[in-house]
């Protein structure tokens, strides 16, 4: 198959500003046909207007929810001290820092969301390859927060009203009222979804503090049962500083990559509403290492402390939580947890799968469309069995998620840093037949790409609890960098391929 350049592309219908940000020129047509709707067209430059403060305060809502907490509470579980898990975790949000800040200028420059962004490489109609994947992670992630969400009224009612309730008969290894929970949590959510947006941006703007003052709470609390913050400090690493800590060190280190490698994508997605470049890169580099670390620190903290006082590390802040028997403290425990993963869950694991599911069919699929199948989908992963242990949400879930969401980055750079200079043509990102249509709306270089990372970057890793034995036993050795196998393969698959069928002059034209 021959590529089919268009003979004649139209002249460009976007104005330049003074601060280097592009929009369609004024009285210009906005983008229109089947691949354009409301919710995919280039945001203007007047309504760009989020701030430092504004992606700082993202970033602290985005950190401050329970699956962060069990991220490195995950780590304690399977043997690291809380050193060790600190370092992990500050180093993984350092890297994963570059792939965010280098995919989110695209959104203040031009004001495009993710899957609008993933045309120029992967085509007009290609896109929908990065965008699925992308969306299919974020079901997952919205899975698995319903389920943690459904985990705290099981345990709330479980205090209200008594054993009953906690003891109840077991369907699929979980008491019945667990899975009721699950249903009523995973109902609030499609209810919120009806009200609209607003509703959760309202909540984002306490929910976070609030979550960070009950991290607190938990720390005086493990503390006190501890005997003071020294225990707490002072359980050893099953590892040491040796062979076995690097070991488990590198597939944990791809395993917190891997946790943000999702909003490392589509972080223009909430980037297209910046004010400047200035104002998301140091909204981001503010509020998402310093965060995420200091999130980490005190999830370590106090589950080596119950380490201490139960003999066992539990890595489940909501299960941890059930074990006092205070039931004020509980209950405000408990009620942080809901309200946490409620406006993170919505904020963070519906907004960009939406996206991605209406840049499929933009005349078909609306955006509240796009976040119900999320919802849908989001059960029918089965978010329990991703959840079930440390092992398997660390090194299973987030290491495969990891591994191709960096693949996805690597063509994204590439294509946008490397080839094209940061310079898109906006008109051509929703036309057919311009210059991101490629054969049929299809860029088969991206696509080579992304299959030859992926393949490298996954198909050595170990697939339990999902299913036993690993696709490609010769690749496993690959298996712990995932995600760096992923990007640092995808990105030279896809130059050299770009430039030895000669289409760097077409990816330099605007």
């Amino acid at each position: 198959m021959t590529d089919t350049a268009p003979t004649a592309i139209p002249p460009t219908s976007q104005v330049t500003l003074a601060d280097g940000r592009v929009e369609i020129a004024p009285g210009s047509p906005q983008p229109s046909g089947p691949y354009a709707n409301e919710d995919l067209l280039p945001v203007p430059a007047a309504k760009r207007t989020w701030t430092t403060y504004n992606f700082s305060a993202l970033w602290v809502g985005m950190a401050h929810n329970t699956a962060s907490w069990t991220l490195a509470s995950g780590l304690i579980a399977v043997g690291m001290d809380w050193k060790q898990a600190v370092f992990t975790i500050a180093l993984a949000n350092l890297i994963v820092l570059v792939p965010m800040l280098l995919t989110g200028h695209a959104g203040p420059k031009y004001g495009i969301p993710f899957p609008v962004f993933a045309r120029a490489s992967f085509g007009v109609r290609g896109a929908n390859l990065p965008a699925v994947v992308r969306a299919l992670v974020a079901c997952g992630w919205f899975g698995i927060q319903t389920w943690i969400g459904g985990e705290a009224i099981y345990f709330l009612a479980g205090k209200l009203i008594g054993d009953s309730w906690t003891d109840a008969g077991t369907i699929g290894g979980y008491a019945w009222t667990m899975w009721l929970s699950f249903v009523i949590f995973w109902a609030i959510q499609v209810a919120v979804i009806y009200r609209g947006m607003e509703t959760i941006r309202r909540f984002e703007n306490w929910a976070a503090p609030f979550v960070l003052v009950g991290a607190f709470v938990m720390l005086v609390w493990m503390s006190d049962k501890a005997g003071g913050l020294g225990p707490l400090f002072d359980q050893p690493s099953r590892l040491g500083w040796g062979g076995d800590f690097w070991k488990l060190f590198w597939p944990s280190l791809m395993g917190m990559i891997g946790f943000w490698s999702t909003l490392s994508l589509n972080i223009p997605d909430f980037t297209r509403y910046g004010r400047s470049q200035k104002a998301q890169t140091w909204g981001q580099a503010l509020g998402l290492p310093t965060t995420m670390t200091l999130f980490a620190f005190l999830s370590v903290l106090v589950t080596s402390g119950s380490q201490a006082v139960y003999g066992r590390p539990i890595w489940d802040p909501v299960q941890l939580a059930a074990r006092t028997d205070n039931v004020v403290g509980l209950l405000y425990a408990l009620v942080t947890v809901l309200v946490a993963t409620l406006s993170v869950n919505i904020a963070a694991n519906l907004v960009s799968p939406a996206f991605d599911f209406s840049n499929i069919a933009p005349r078909k699929v609306s955006f509240r469309t796009g976040a119900l199948v999320t919802c849908v989908l989001g059960v029918l992963i089965f978010p329990w069995k991703l959840y079930s242990d440390p092992q398997g949400y660390i090194f299973t879930w987030l290491g495969l998620v990891g591994g191709l969401l960096g693949t996805v980055a690597g063509i994204l750079i590439a294509d946008y840093w490397i080839l094209r200079r940061t310079r898109l043509d906006l008109a051509d990102l929703y036309r057919t037949g311009g210059r991101y249509w490629y054969d049929g709306g299809w860029n088969w270089r991206a696509v080579v790409a992304f299959l030859a990372g992926g393949v490298l970057a996954v198909g050595g890793a170990s697939f339990k609890p999902l299913i036993d034995g690993r696709p490609i036993p010769a690749l496993s050795s690959l298996a712990d960098y995932g995600w760096a196998v992923g990007l640092g393969t995808s990105l030279l698959v896809y130059l050299a391929l770009t430039l030895l069928t000669g289409r760097r002059e077409e990816t330099a034209a605007v």
